[in-house]
């Protein structure tokens, strides 16, 4: 698959999914085309994009989504239909390099406003843990695995600085309604700023620092709030881990008090719960918000992003 071969190489990544629910009522859920709808028409690449057009754009946006709900964002190609319904629209916002169909449609349209996500943060280099508990010899097995880390939209401290970007381009693009997406950027990071609060907060005394995912999705957050985050397949959420990193997984999570196995919603949940039976620990699911589906533990970004706090909370115990 092409943007594993992207994860692979080490090539710069990121995101996720699909047209959500609840409060994205002013997205499309459809792929019809967006042009003619009246409003500022935005195709979006996955649904952290797609949340912030709507979020920023309000009643002024017409937001499609090329990535649906349930759809693993990274095995996206593409359609001819997609790829017109591009052409049509006035903006585009996407990651690059997450979806290289997508990334090959954008450079190919000739759509004026065209907003890459990654270039409004900063991305780093992450491989299978972030934190600081990885041995050399899994450094060595994995360094191919290691890229820049695509998934800025989980740490809200750079989903805000995104945000922040996205209402600079639509303020430009559509200047008409620029007092209102100013207005509805600074509500947004209002919002990101009081999310990161409670996470910073809600994990600041917990027993271990320490968690176990399938997918490295997690490193950002677990930067910014002082954790370490163990992953058993690296950036790409379905490759297979060796056996030689299972069994050290399952060392350290002895080691380091670990309870808890997480797995996402949108891809098996088999290796976790093989590892989680093997150390004798539980699973539960930590969402990378690639997608609002009727399995999340919530509607839209915020509630799953609280839903996930919880989550980590409980697994890493109160002191």
């Amino acid at each position: 698959m092409n943007v594993r071969r992207q994860h692979i190489s080490g090539v710069a990544v990121a995101a996720v999914t699909a047209l959500g629910l609840g409060s994205l009522s002013a997205c499309s859920s459809d792929t019809a085309a967006a042009a003619g709808t009246g409003k500022f028409d935005v195709v979006a690449s996955f649904y952290p994009m797609a949340y912030l057009a709507d979020q920023i754009g309000g009643a002024h946006v017409h937001v499609t989504s090329l990535t649906q709900p349930g759809q693993e964002p990274h095995d996206l190609e593409i359609s001819a239909k997609q790829t017109a319904q591009l052409q049509e629209s006035d903006a585009v916002l996407y990651l690059k390099n997450l979806q290289p169909s997508v990334d090959d449609a954008v450079a190919q349209s000739e759509v004026k406003t065209k907003i890459d996500a990654a270039s409004l943060t900063d991305l780093e280099k992450h491989g299978n843990e972030v934190g600081g508990h990885a041995s050399e010899s899994d450094h060595s097995e994995n360094e191919e695995l290691s890229g820049l880390d695509p998934h800025i939209w989980l740490d809200p401290v750079r989903y805000a600085q995104v945000a922040e970007g996205v209402g600079k381009a639509f303020e430009k693009a559509d200047p008409k309604h620029a007092a209102d997406y100013k207005k509805n950027t600074a509500a947004l990071v209002k919002k990101l700023d009081a999310l990161n609060t409670q996470f910073k907060d809600g994990l600041a005394n917990t027993k271990t620092k320490v968690f176990i995912t399938t997918h490295a999705a997690f490193g950002y957050l677990a930067e910014r709030y002082g954790l370490t985050e163990e992953a058993i397949n690296g950036l790409d959420p379905e490759s297979e881990p060796s056996a030689a990193r299972v069994k050290e997984l399952e060392k350290m999570a002895k080691a380091d008090g670990v309870t808890t196995v997480f797995y996402e919603t949108l891809v098996s949940d088999k290796t976790a719960k093989t590892i989680a039976s093997d150390a004798g620990l539980k699973t539960d699911v930590l969402d990378p918000i690639e997608g609002i589906t009727d399995r999340s533990r919530g509607k839209d970004y915020f509630s799953v992003q609280e839903a996930n706090l919880k989550a980590l909370q409980t697994a890493l115990g109160e002191k």
